[in-house]
């Protein structure tokens, strides 16, 4: 019996998540399977992984061949690093305290490339945040503009037509005024 580590879609359509399990080869994808060892999320930013370390480990020193995307997930999480000093230790070239020194260095190491790729996209995250704000800015200075001009042109038209109605008030009381003083000079 051949043993595949393969995944297993879980899901609705369009937002499908993954088991990771350890089947015999001939079963179908989503069929009957031995055991399963974790689950695999692409649908988030980085891709979630839950993986049980030892089992995975377990399964590929048996010789279950994994799919080609379980094999990047493992070797991702490590388990194919584990692997390879697993056996330096089996052939004497250094001893297993030395193999978990340098498996402990590598997933340091790993975990601070991943830190720093999260706090990377955190910062494109803001800086983009800040651009629409700044573009947003713009845009409502332009309409604050844009609309102060208008009411200053209506005010301005709202003053000449009050200021000719004025001038048409005096000189109408002007003109009264005017005929009032002619009037008692013929006489």
């Amino acid at each position: 019996m051949a043993t595949k580590i393969r995944l297993q879609r879980r899901g609705r359509k369009g937002y499908a998540f993954y088991s990771i399990v350890a089947a015999d080869s001939r079963a179908p994808r989503d069929g009957r399977f031995i055991e399963k060892i974790g689950t695999y999320n692409p649908n988030t930013n980085p891709a979630t992984v839950d993986l049980n370390f030892d089992r995975a480990l377990y399964w590929v020193m048996v010789g279950a061949q994994p799919t080609d995307t379980v094999r990047n997930i493992l070797s991702r999480e490590g388990v194919y690093m584990k692997k390879h000093l697993m056996g330096g230790v089996a052939k004497g070239a250094f001893d297993e305290a030395e193999a978990e020194k340098r498996f402990n260095a590598w997933k340091e190491n790993k975990q601070s490339g991943l830190e720093a790729l999260k706090a990377k996209l955190d910062e494109q995250k803001k800086a983009a945040a800040k651009e629409r704000l700044e573009a947003e800015k713009k845009v409502n200075e332009e309409i604050a503009k844009k609309v102060a001009e208008k009411k200053a042109a209506a005010a301005a038209a709202k003053a000449e037509a009050e200021a000719a109605a004025n001038a048409e008030a005096a000189a109408s009381e002007e003109a009264p005024a005017a005929e009032a003083t002619e009037a008692p000079a013929e006489a």
